[in-house]
């Protein structure tokens, strides 16, 4: 069974991500995150830095992050933060309980109307906070359209494109990590096995990642594509659109008639 180390090595490595990337993104050095990788902890630092060194790491190469470090405590064992120590209980003499909780209901009941405006008044804060969207770090920024992209995965999926839209189906020959982002809204990052087939739609673009080329085919509109490269070859941000669509496309070859 591939330990902790493992696993974040052949993530990276299957995104195509070289160590020095990430040590240059989040500053941690090589040295440590090649000790992260080997399960090699007691060489990083104590306290919350490993839990810091594991969270960034795992941000930089496309990872759940709470759930990366959720699964490094585990491997690692609980941790306790250096210097805490246990809250101090103390106990109420007796007879004091009932009368702050006596107090504290004459107040409640003196003052019913301060609790409704508080509470309309955090409701409408909710409703008017913008929603802030994290955006990927493989692909540009760009603004989604309306309306949203829908992503149908499955060999017996079936999507007719809208006028001026695309249909995209992937079809992995060999296990490689696929990244994609329609319409400028992330809509898969993960690795497809091989014989998987995965059908995404969008109305404007497709921006395309693979850390595999070779081992992933893919059809545009029910057309097939053009070979994206050789088998371990990374390939980032290809952009698929209705323009760029005739470049990306397999021609039929042209075949002379038969004379006679």
């Amino acid at each position: 069974m591939a330990t902790f180390g493992e696993n974040l090595r052949r993530e990276r490595e299957l995104r195509g991500i070289d160590l020095h990337e990430i040590a240059e993104a989040t500053k941690i050095s090589v040295r440590f995150l090649q000790a992260l990788e080997q399960d090699r902890v007691a060489i990083l630092p104590g306290g919350i830095f490993r839990r810091a060194f594991v969270r960034q790491y795992a941000k930089c190469v496309g990872l759940d992050a709470d759930r990366t470090v959720a699964e490094f405590l585990y491997t690692q064992g609980s941790e306790t933060p250096t210097g805490s120590t246990p809250a101090r209980r103390f106990a109420l003499p007796q007879g004091v309980l009932p009368v702050v909780a006596g107090l504290g209901l004459l107040v409640w009941l003196a003052f019913p109307w301060n609790s409704a405006p508080r509470r309309d008044e955090a409701s409408r804060a909710a409703a008017s906070a913008p929603v802030s969207i994290p955006r990927e770090h493989v692909y540009p920024p760009a603004a989604p359209p309306e309306p949203i992209p829908v992503a149908l995965s499955g060999p017996s999926a079936s999507v007719q494109p809208r006028e001026d839209g695309l249909v995209l189906t992937l079809s992995a020959k060999q296990d490689c990590w696929v990244s994609v982002s329609a319409d400028g809204v992330p809509v898969l990052d993960r690795v497809l096995s091989a014989g998987e087939t995965q059908t995404l739609e969008a109305q404007g673009a497709i921006v395309l990642s693979v850390g595999n080329a070779g081992g992933l085919s893919f059809r545009v509109n029910d057309r097939p594509g053009v070979p994206l490269g050789k088998r371990g070859e990374v390939k980032k941000n290809i952009v698929i659109t209705r323009q760029n669509l005739p470049m990306l496309i397999e021609e039929p070859s042209s075949r002379k008639p038969n004379s006679g």
